[in-house]
């Protein structure tokens, strides 16, 4: 409802100032509302470039606190572990996933040992990083196979809630994983491990530089079009939220983001729980890509995270996590 009319009413009489436009702001952004992304890469002493994902690095195990402590100074809560493996590690079931010694639990490990709690851990539970064939499930007759791969992924949740995993976060999109995992972690007195379930993934189109920075690019056969979400729909994730809240999800991600802020709006309209919203790869990549050639400039860094916000997200997952301060200022 408007109230009141033009010309006893001036809505730019509020916007004339910069104190009054602070005052009267909606949505805010404070290092609190991200989640770093961390790549980790095996070797000793390594922080590699990925050409396609510009001022994001790869970090070996014995470099992680590097990081870390970045995130540690700028306040950010929580990070996110992704690994690139060998090719020689990987499989058609993605055995690497259940291996103890495997790039993710050691960096748990290593987090823990010298962070304690003092941040949170989250942990990716997919198979794509460590299958031949790049999908995020078992194949079977050149299908990807629902409850065999749900399977292997309580086993991989298991393993990580062991290491120290404080949310473990399904981006497979198998269905009934969250209830089948959330039963297996109560069962074996895992509690308190929260599970953040990407409960609306998309099979988008910007996905590619990620695929990259783990080395699932050039593996993947095929799409994925048979289990991730299809970009047309937005009942659909209706449903596959109910669902996940109901098999005992904490948290709930949209991913991508910034094309699906009426996907995030919907669900916290609706269920009232927390909304996180995933910036990834492709997204990132445009925008930094786009301020290099000048053809915007870094303020739309922080219009974009903005627009996450206003949508309903609680949190934020960016590859700009460890650039915040500077962002914000």
């Amino acid at each position: 409802m408007i109230t009141g009319k033009y010309p006893s009413l001036r809505l730019r009489r509020s916007r004339k100032t910069s104190w009054s436009r602070r005052l009267i702001q909606e949505n805010t952004l404070t290092p609190n509302d991200f989640i770093l992304p961390i790549f980790l890469v095996d070797g000793n002493n390594k922080r590699e470039n990925i050409p396609s994902m510009p001022g994001v690095y790869r970090y070996t195990i014995n470099r992680i606190s590097q990081i870390v402590d970045k995130a540690l100074k700028l306040g950010i809560p929580m990070v996110a572990l992704f690994p690139k493996n060998k090719n020689s590690l990987k499989d058609e079931i993605g055995s690497e996933s259940l291996n103890e010694n495997n790039l993710v639990c050691q960096a748990i490990l290593e987090i823990k040992k010298k962070y304690k709690n003092q941040i949170g851990i989250m942990c990716d539970v997919a198979l794509d990083p460590y299958t031949s064939h790049g999908h995020d499930g078992l194949i079977k007759s050149s299908q990807i196979i629902n409850d065999q791969t749900i399977e292997v992924l309580i086993n991989q949740s298991l393993l990580q809630a062991e290491m120290g995993c404080d949310v473990l976060a399904p981006s497979d999109m198998m269905d009934g994983r969250i209830g089948k995992i959330r039963k297996s972690l109560d069962k074996s007195k895992f509690h308190n491990v929260q599970i953040l379930s990407y409960a609306a993934k998309y099979a988008s189109n910007f996905y590619g530089p990620f695929r990259n920075a783990v080395g699932s690019n050039k593996s993947l056969k095929g799409d994925k079009k048979t289990y991730q979400m299809d970009f047309r729909n937005s009942d659909e994730a209706l449903r596959e939220i109910a669902l996940d809240i109901k098999e005992g999800a904490d948290m709930v991600m949209v991913k991508p983001a910034m094309p699906y802020l009426d996907i995030i709006k919907s669900i916290k309209d609706k269920f009232k729980i927390p909304v996180f919203a995933y910036q990834v790869s492709g997204e990132y990549s445009l925008i930094e890509t786009a301020i290099k050639k000048k053809l915007i400039n870094s303020d739309a860094i922080y219009e974009s995270l903005i627009s996450f916000k206003r949508a309903g997200a609680n949190a934020i997952v960016s590859y700009y996590a460890d650039r915040i301060n500077n962002i914000l200022k």
